[in-house]
């Protein structure tokens, strides 16, 4: 220990260092349940390229392992300390140092919050698509380690599509750069999207070119009551099916909507099974939003409301980014899936996880970025109740299982981290295994990036 801080303070100011354990220990986890975590030796807050390089050449000689961090939003423990591990915390690299209308693109540091660039890129006539419930709080970096999604998954893609290059400090220190900034380019191996999703076992990002687009107009909603979950996953195939795009095709089950009335007295129809929001940011969406309602009301719609302006699709909007926090408010404690389904499987994926609440004898409210078939219920459970905290792991581990039976994946946007190894191996099989093992060594021989997570 005496060593390893020696050499950081040679490469580092002196407040980028903290090693008092009352602060450390606020550094040990993300926001994740039922993931272990250990005690970090001490938490060093990076400002340069060159002082992240200094980090990982000292942690590297050392054998020490580093764990990386952005704002510690995340929901899979993947940013959750090791014992005796250096916790590499970016938040104070939070330049955005270039946005060109031209390119269509953004320069950024990995600790730069979501909704901070989005306001920025906006104020140029741009937009930065990817919005995670989380994005008030959480950063860039954060969200390039986990392939982190959002409301919008539907019309404009995830995370992966808008990175195009990327500065990674290795393992040893050494500084990669990879991918581009121009609008097209097919040289080499694409290990910017190695990199993406990788939850910071192949290197540290330290800078990122991302792919902007040109502001579309502001979106119009409409809302959608159904007697069922069923219905309301018809309506959304018949949506998909007729070559509808909208901006974002959202549903919250009975139990998220009377969880967002308790928490935020939205007025939501608690009559309601199912409640499905559609919104387009087309020039002129009263069209859309007319057919849209009408296949609402085909599939069995007892409801159909169209926003009348703005700040009315504001407040739905509110209250869908509400759900997890209107949640987490029903019970001590909160287990929060990921499972994305094929959509045809949508109504499958949540009437099964109706039968498995039922089944446990547990609230487990279900919202979802519907248009792309990826839940997310949530677990809600007692955590000082050892039996019902019991039920509440198995009947996440059955969610899980439910998704790969209906040819799904055990996580759309989230990540793996620490709690869902044991089932990235059942994904991806022995091979696939066997394959990411090696990619892995070949970035980091030693072991030191974030050990344990992933597999």
């Amino acid at each position: 220990m005496d060593e390893l801080l020696t050499r950081l303070r040679a490469g580092l100011p002196a407040d980028a260092i903290l090693t008092d354990p009352d602060v450390t220990v606020s550094y040990a986890h993300d926001a994740a349940s039922f993931c272990e975590a250990g005690t970090p030796a001490v938490v060093v807050l990076p400002g340069t390229v060159e002082q992240v390089q200094h980090v990982m050449r000292t942690a590297s000689e050392l054998r020490v392992p580093v764990v990386p961090q952005g704002a510690r939003t995340g929901l899979s423990g993947a940013a959750n300390a090791s014992d005796g591990c250096v916790v590499l915390s970016l938040t104070r690299m939070d330049r955005i140092l270039e946005i060109s209308p031209v390119d269509r693109i953004a320069v950024v540091e990995p600790g730069v919050v979501n909704a901070v660039l989005s306001r920025a890129v906006g104020e140029h006539g741009l937009y930065y698509p990817p919005d995670p419930s989380s994005w008030e709080m959480c950063t860039i970096g954060g969200n390039i380690g986990t392939a982190s999604g959002g409301l919008c998954c539907v019309k404009y893609g995830v995370t992966a599509e808008y990175v195009l290059g990327l500065d990674v400090v290795l393992a040893d220190g050494r500084l990669l750069t990879t991918g581009r900034r121009t609008a097209k380019g097919v040289a080499g191996y694409d290990l910017t999207r190695l990199f993406v999703g990788s939850e910071g076992t192949l290197g540290i990002v330290v800078r990122a070119v991302l792919a902007l687009r040109p502001k579309p107009p502001r979106q119009l909603v409409l809302a959608a009551e159904f007697p069922s979950a069923a219905a309301a996953c018809d309506a959304v195939c018949a949506i998909m099916e007729r070559g509808h795009t909208p901006s974002l095709l959202e549903l919250m089950d009975r139990t998220t909507v009377r969880a967002v009335n308790a928490l935020g007295r939205m007025g939501l129809p608690e009559s309601t099974e199912a409640l499905l929001l559609a919104a387009f940011d087309t020039p002129d969406p009263a069209d859309d939003l007319a057919a849209v309602g009408g296949l609402c009301t085909a599939a069995g719609a007892t409801q159909v409301v169209p926003a009348e302006d703005e700040a009315e699709s504001e407040l739905l909007l509110k209250a869908r980014r509400m759900s997890l926090t209107a949640l987490e408010a029903v019970k001590s404690a909160t287990m929060i899936d990921d499972v994305c389904v094929p959509r045809s499987r949508l109504g499958a994926m949540i009437d099964g996880t109706a039968a498995i609440a039922a089944k446990y004898r547990l609230t487990i409210g279900v919202c979802a970025h519907a248009g792309d078939g990826n839940t997310h219920p949530v677990v809600c459970f007692d955590h000082h109740d050892a039996d019902e905290s019991r039920r509440a792991r198995e009947s996440f581990d059955e969610i899980m299982a439910l998704g790969l039976e209906l040819g799904g994946t055990i996580t759309g946007e989230h990540g793996v981290g620490v709690l869902k190894k044991e089932w990235l191996a059942r994904e991806l099989g022995p091979v696939g295994l066997e394959l990411q093992r090696d990619i892995k060594r070949a970035f980091d021989p030693l072991g030191i990036l974030n050990p344990g997570k992933l597999f």
